[in-house]
Order: structure tokens, then sequence, then C-alpha cells
């Protein structure tokens, strides 16, 4: 256990410091690392500058309706800069506040911001599912796909008592592995009742390239350019920003999917194409807690990426399960990585 936990440690530090010396080409990080944010990283500390939290619609030419998102605009920000932009998603049954209610995406960013370790960034967190179809995942009534609100709050660590239903971000049940060809060769229906959500989640693709980042680059301030642009998520947010962001290498250059979901594609979907992924992507980071039921998925990728030579981090969460402690540390460990 001792000659484990020493290798980890030091794999961690190497990972800082690959971190700090931001190589302008993605470093290859086949070895696991386990980094742990310092304490306190998610609560503000006092006395430090504030981003602004806002909230806008947009036009959705897949719903055919107004769509929400919620942004957060870094400490001082002015249409003087421009910013690059982090697009963050959702999981299952969650919506776009639970970025910011539940992973407390604000605080980490303004923290990181204030102590120089973070970019000064816009991110954007939308409803990812892109649907007008009432939701089929939890019991108490249906909810279309621009409330898109849980049932109840995620579990949040030393409560002890289970949920209603499943958390919001929690993977469909029965599901485990990455995804057989289900809605646009892109991800597995976990079942007749699952199909009406992996659609929704899959279409949010055509939404993201084509109504939602048009629209940001309108109103905000942003370096509207692939090297400035990146995507993650949670769970479905996992698989969606695997799927979407490895599929649009001319529109992300950095990708994270953190307990990626059984939508997730077949690695050999992901990565059709492994020069052009070597080449173009500055960062892509795949996360799990290895006490995460959905673990074999993310761990799929890693080793595919591993034989086909594609560098990548591969971050294990020690004792994580599927639940937004992973979720936030995943989130502060890849924002410090972002755009250097």
């Amino acid at each position: 256990m001792a000659t484990r936990r020493t290798r980890l440690f030091s794999l961690s530090v190497a990972a800082i410091c690959g971190s700090v010396l931001g190589a302008a080409t993605l470093i290859a990080e086949t070895a696991p690392t386990s980094l742990k944010a310092p304490e306190g990283f998610d609560v503000r500390k006092p006395g430090i500058q504030a981003g602004k939290v806002e909230r806008i619609e947009y036009d959705s030419k897949v719903t055919g309706n107004k769509r929400p998102a919620v942004v957060y605009l870094p400490p001082g920000y002015s249409a003087a800069r421009k910013y690059p932009v982090l697009y963050l998603l959702h999981g299952i049954g969650g919506n776009e506040n639970h970025w910011t209610q539940f992973g407390k995406t604000d605080s980490i960013l303004d923290n990181l911001i204030a102590e120089n370790k973070a970019v000064p960034m816009i991110i954007v967190m939308p409803n990812g599912r892109a649907s007008n179809e009432p939701s089929t995942m939890f019991a108490g009534g249906p909810r279309g796909g621009n409330a898109g609100a849980a049932p109840g709050a995620p579990p949040q660590a030393g409560q002890g008592q289970p949920p209603a239903a499943p958390p919001a971000g929690a993977p469909p049940q029965g599901g485990g592995q990455a995804g057989a060809a289900g809605t646009g060769g892109r991800g597995r229906l976990g079942g007749a009742g699952m199909g009406v959500e992996f659609t929704a989640y899959a279409a949010f693709e055509k939404e993201l390239i084509g109504d939602l980042i048009p629209f940001i680059e309108t109103r905000y301030s942003v370096q509207g350019d692939r090297e400035h642009r990146a995507l993650a998520g949670l769970s479905m947010g996992g698989g969606q920003s695997l799927n979407f962001g490895l599929a649009n290498l001319n529109t992300f250059a950095w990708v994270g999917g953190f307990s990626s979901a059984p939508n997730t594609a077949q690695p050999a979907q992901l990565v059709a194409d492994a020069a052009a992924a070597r080449k173009q992507l500055k960062l892509l980071w795949v996360a799990c807690g290895d006490k995460d039921s959905l673990f074999n998925i993310s761990e799929g990728v890693h080793k595919y990426l591993d034989e086909q030579n594609v560098p990548h981090a591969w971050q294990i969460d020690l004792g994580g399960v599927h639940d937004f402690v992973v979720w936030k540390n995943n989130l502060y460990h890849f924002s410090t990585r972002l755009f250097r």
C-alpha cells in the first residue's frame, strides 16, 4: 500500500508540474493520477472578487423554441478583453442550474482565478436535454426538456440518507457498457423507456454547435476559435462531451469526461481518426471514481486511447462514487489546465 501511495503521489506531482509549465501541445499522461483538490476549494474565500452568474435564453432550431443556459462570467469581466469559453454539461435528470447549485462552479473558479491557478474564462452551463418530449427518467410527473429538474438534490457527502429517486446525473439503471449504436450511431439505449432520453441528449450536439455557440459568441466577448473553446461534463454530460468533442475537433481543442455514462460511444467510434486527435487536442481528460459502477466505461476509453497512442490525462478518484464530490474535484483540476 505504501508503494502504491508513493507512486500516486509522484504521478500527481508530475501532473501538477505539467500544468504549471503550460505546454503548448498535449502531454501524454497514460499513467493514472489521483489528484485531490485542497480542503475548502469549493467555498469562496473571503475578500476575493466574485464573478457573475446570469441566466440566458437562446433560440434552438432543434426544439423550435427558447432554451435556457446559465453563464458564469469571471471576476472583472470586460468587453474590452476576449475570453476563452468552457461549455459544461450536466447529467441525466439534471438541468442548467446543477453545476452552480451542487457543483459550486462559480466558487471554484473565483478561487482559482484569484490565486492565478486558472485562466479567467466564461463557463456556459446549458440544459443538455434537447427535446420537447416529457422526461421519462423519474417518478413524479413528466417534465419537458426546458425544465429538466431532478426530483431531488444529489446526495451530499455525509448525509447518509438515500434520495427518493436516483440522484441528478445518475446513469440509467441496468446500463454499464459504453455504447453500441443507439441514437445517431452513438451510445446505447438503456431499455425502451430510455429511448426518449438518449435521443434528447444526443440531439443536443446539433443545438450546441449550431445554436448555442453562435449565440454565446455574439452576446459575449469571447475568443471564437477552437483553441479557446472547451467541452466537459459529468455522467450523461461526460458521455456527451466525449461524443461531441471528439467528433468536432475543429470546434473543441479541450475535452473532458467525468464519470461518463453508458451514452458514451464505443472507443473506436470516439476516436475514429487517432492521428487527428493526436494533432488537434490540447487536452483530453478522462476521469472516474474507482468505486463508481460505471468505472469500466472510462477505463475502456483510457485503454483504447493508450492503444492508439493518443495522449490524455487519466484521473482516478480513489474511493470516488458517482456524485458531485468526484465531479467538483475534476472540475477543479481540469480548469487549472485549460487554455494554457
